[in-house]
């Protein structure tokens, strides 16, 4: 008799069993980069030459608003009236300026500071603007002072959009009077509020 227990091992009856092990199977190998899988710049940036485009539009675009915005003085005007005398004893010079000013833009003028400024040929003086209430105290010590003299400009003084005023400064320069009649120019000086640049009237 056979044995029945005999191939119990392989069954032949089985499809696609033909009794031999299989053969194991190779991987198949990817390239696979996990610096590319989250992005670089060589693959997210656009080419150099367009980066570099786009950078000088924006340049010309910021320069030329720069130059659009530039600060210019909130206002202008003439210097009117120039009246000189020397101050006895000393090497200085006092000196009334009488000018009208106008305000040029859509905002309020604010005073802030006055000055006068002096060039000679030599070289240039600024002098801070004497104060209002001793206006008559140097009238009386110099009469000459008060000749188209206006009522004195000060700080805190608002001028208004379009609006124009005709005011008085005085001020002391370090020169004697010769050196100041000799000058090359003679300047007031309105520094306003919030403003980069002043409004500068030369005679």
């Amino acid at each position: 008799m056979a044995d029945q227990n005999a191939g119990a091992g392989a069954n032949p009856s089985t499809p696609g069993n033909t009794g031999t092990p299989a053969t194991p199977t190779t991987p198949v190998k990817t390239n696979f980069n996990i610096g590319e899988e989250f992005g670089t710049a060589k693959r997210n940036l656009p080419p150099a030459k367009i980066v570099a485009a786009t950078l000088a539009g924006v340049l010309v675009i910021v320069a030329a608003y720069v130059l659009l915005t530039k600060s210019k003085p909130q206002g202008a005007g003439s210097l009117d009236n120039v009246i000189a005398v020397e101050i006895p004893g000393q090497t200085s010079t006092m000196v009334a300026l009488t000018f009208t000013v106008r305000n040029t833009t859509e905002k309020i003028l604010y005073v802030r500071t006055l000055q006068g400024k002096l060039k000679t040929a030599t070289e240039e003086s600024t002098a801070e603007a004497v104060s209002a209430v001793d206006f008559d105290r140097y009238f009386q010590a110099f009469p000459a002072l008060k000749s188209g003299a206006k009522e004195p400009l000060t700080p805190e003084t608002k001028i208004h959009p379009g609006e124009s005023m005709t005011r008085t400064i005085i001020v002391a320069f370090p020169v004697t009077l010769d050196a100041f009649n000799h000058r090359q120019s003679v300047s007031v000086v309105i520094w306003p509020y919030d403003q980069q640049v002043p409004v500068v009237l030369t005679w």
